[in-house]
């Protein structure tokens, strides 16, 4: 397990009651502020972008366990304020990212790029977001992406 956490915002029997909560309630994301676990299903970075956007404040200053966490998911962790995450699996990028905005991470496996889905190529947004160097630029390829993709519903 590789664990670059810089600082603990929980003690670690919070911190394992949330990852094991993440993978017994089978949701892709739980995130815990204040004692109070949230529990998400959403495929890709669509609970984070609707959080962002709508209800800020719960992401500020909270832990976020997470099943896989691209560089667009570290960006909107980061413009959320999120003070720890722990990742099943994280991707260079991202580390690096979430490392620069100084947010603890914690991950159980590293991989150079998030995969898609159909294991054809990289994940979409890791694509975009490739070459990109603030999680604000990272933000406006979210937006289009998003917007993209409803659009062709």
């Amino acid at each position: 397990m590789n664990t670059n956490m810089t600082h603990s915002l929980l003690t670690p029997q919070e911190r394992r009651q949330t990852i094991e909560l993440l993978h017994s309630a089978r949701c892709s994301c739980v995130i815990l502020k204040d004692g109070k676990p949230r529990l998400f299903r959403e495929r890709g970075v669509k609970d984070l972008y609707r959080l962002l956007t709508t209800e800020p404040s719960s992401l500020a200053g909270a832990f976020v366990a997470d099943k896989v966490v691209g560089k667009a998911a570290a960006a909107l962790l980061i413009l959320g304020g999120v003070g720890e995450l722990h990742a099943d699996v994280i991707s260079r990028p991202a580390l690096d990212l979430l490392q620069k905005a100084g947010v603890a991470v914690g991950c159980t496996l590293e991989v150079p790029r998030i995969i898609n889905r159909t294991r054809t190529g990289w994940c979409p947004l890791e694509t975009r977001c490739d070459g990109l160097t603030t999680p604000g630029e990272c933000l406006a390829e979210i937006e289009r992406f998003l917007n993209e993709t409803s659009a062709g519903k």
